[in-house]
């Protein structure tokens, strides 16, 4: 059984938002319908002519005058509808971010997503690896150069790096970088 019909009163904006909805190329077909229910029941006309005309049930059209005679344009939109709420959020993308900024544990050279997940805690591995490629994170390519775990790393660079500011009278400096990345390789097991 139809419900008794509401009378719809439009305001001119309302109106206005709801013919430029009708008149919009992009218009989704579903707000296109509701529009049009609601323009014609402005306009005097009876549940079932309005259904006919639009082509949907007649409880479809006194649903939509009563959502709009409730609550207005608002009313027109869907409902937040029951479902299974998302179990990581925007804070957890955050943190994964965050996390990567960071450099990775003691004895590895790069972030893993399993690595990533561990450090987490309460981020599956997956969820990890959907993220990352959702935002074309290469975990490889993180960096371009190695770093080095030796601890006398920084005196020893400073050392080359004054052969090259200020290269001592009449010496030949000579560069052998066969492996540049060997200690990276070996750090990155496990």
């Amino acid at each position: 059984m139809i419900p008794e019909a509401r009378e719809v009163h439009l305001s001119r904006k309302d109106r206005k938002v709801l013919e430029a909805c009708c008149r919009s190329p992009v218009t989704l077909q579903r707000d296109l319908k509701r529009a049009r229910i609601v323009l014609l029941a402005a306009d005097g006309r009876s549940t079932r002519s309005i259904a006919k005309e639009v082509g949907v049930q007649p409880r479809i059209v006194s649903l939509w005058r009563h959502r709009y005679a409730d609550h207005g344009l608002e009313g027109l939109q869907d409902k937040p509808r029951p479902g299974k709420q998302p179990i990581y959020t925007k804070t957890t993308d955050k943190r994964i971010l965050k996390l990567l900024d960071k450099p990775p544990p003691q004895g590895f050279a790069r972030w893993t997503g399993p690595l990533l997940a561990e450090a987490l805690g309460d981020v599956d591995v997956q969820y990890v690896w959907r993220f990352l490629r959702s935002h074309k994170i290469d975990l490889v390519a993180r960096k371009s150069w190695c770093e080095s775990n030796d601890p006398n790393f920084t005196a020893k660079a400073a050392d080359v790096v004054g052969l090259y500011v200020a290269p001592p009278a009449k010496a030949i400096v000579l560069c052998v970088d066969e492996k540049p990345s060997i200690q990276a390789l070996e750090r990155a097991q496990g």
